[in-house]
């Protein structure tokens, strides 16, 4: 036998280790930034990037998780679906058939989850948009379902909020699309009449008729860091008056900036800017209750800009309810 010759059998032919496979969605990279981010660890700070904070866009259950207390929320007006009555096709693709498509990879019924559930052990009625159904685009049920959790803050007293994330009205329903931007309007307005407590929550993107409706009527309007917020996008608006736009044009911070987005808060500290402002709101209430008495003395925020963020809610006439809502 040559020297050459190996002693031990087998070693050429001895299968290769197959490679680990690294099971999708573990990482996930960042839009804003390129960082590459472990997705549990991303779950844990609220679906924010560690490194430039932007934050990723979420389905409305999980944002649920950021507002309410654990346990509180029960959903409401299930079961609502769209009709066709105008029979759109687009390139013979049914809209009947587009709604069933995004029924079974969103597992919603349509664009909106309602419910009611507590913030800081404050009762109120939430509507949370979810962009993974159609873009979450407003069509009749969407706009019937936000209606209804309308009447149930204005029949319980129970302050209203409405988280936004659309690219607006449904094209598909047409006119019945654009209708739902008076109705939500009409009831948002018998609401304020009762002097019930609005907070509007504009997250990435809020554009077309949600904006030019229920998300800027809000008696306080929050809106995430560098969201996009507008009716029409910038570069028609750019073609159509022929003009170099603001840098930053749209987004969350030049809205605040120019008034009219009361503040910028990231999902941190959400939670606790919403209880501290439904914790004013019923404070008001209270005090305007009992006019014949002398209001007790109020311990200052916490929050130093509060009073800034509520200015204009700071003279408002709330009147008499229940204390939990």
């Amino acid at each position: 036998m040559s020297w050459l010759q190996r002693d031990k059998k087998g070693l050429k032919t001895q299968p290769r280790l197959a490679r680990k496979e690294i099971p999708d969605g573990l990482w996930m990279k960042c839009p804003s930034c390129g960082e590459i981010l472990f997705r549990q660890e991303l779950e844990k700070s609220s679906w924010v990037c560690s490194r430039c904070q932007n934050h990723f866009r979420v389905a409305a259950d999980i944002y649920l998780g950021f507002m309410l207390d654990e346990g509180s929320f029960r959903e409401t007006h299930m079961g609502l679906t769209s009709l066709d009555p105008l029979e759109f096709k687009v390139r013979d693709e049914a809209y009947v058939e587009k709604l069933k498509e995004a029924q079974a990879k969103s597992g919603l019924d349509d664009a909106v989850i309602t419910g009611v559930g507590e913030v800081g052990g404050h009762a109120v009625t939430v509507a949370v948009m979810d962009f993974r159904f159609m873009g979450g685009s407003m069509g009749s049920v969407v706009g019937e379902k936000i209606a209804r959790s309308i009447r149930d803050s204005i029949e319980s007293g129970r302050p209203l909020i409405i988280v936004s994330q659309s690219g607006g009205a449904r094209m598909q329903e047409s006119i019945l699309s654009l209708m739902q931007m008076a109705k939500t309007a009409a009831l948002l307005g018998r609401l304020r009449e009762k002097h019930i407590p609005y907070i509007s929550i504009l997250t990435h993107p809020t554009t077309g008729g949600v904006t030019a409706s229920f998300a800027m009527l809000g008696d306080l309007i929050l809106a995430e860091p560098k969201a996009l917020i507008g009716f029409a996008g910038p570069r028609v608006i750019q073609q159509t008056i022929n003009a170099e736009l603001p840098e930053g044009f749209q987004t969350s911070e030049f809205l605040e900036e120019h008034g009219q987005v009361d503040r910028v808060v990231g999902r941190h500290e959400l939670r606790r800017v919403l209880a501290q402002s439904l914790r004013f709101f019923s404070q008001e209430r209270r005090v305007v209750a009992r006019p014949e008495t002398q209001p007790a003395q109020r311990q200052p925020h916490a929050d130093e800009e509060l009073p800034r963020l509520l200015k204009r809610a700071s003279g408002y006439p709330f009147v008499a309810g229940d204390d939990s809502a």
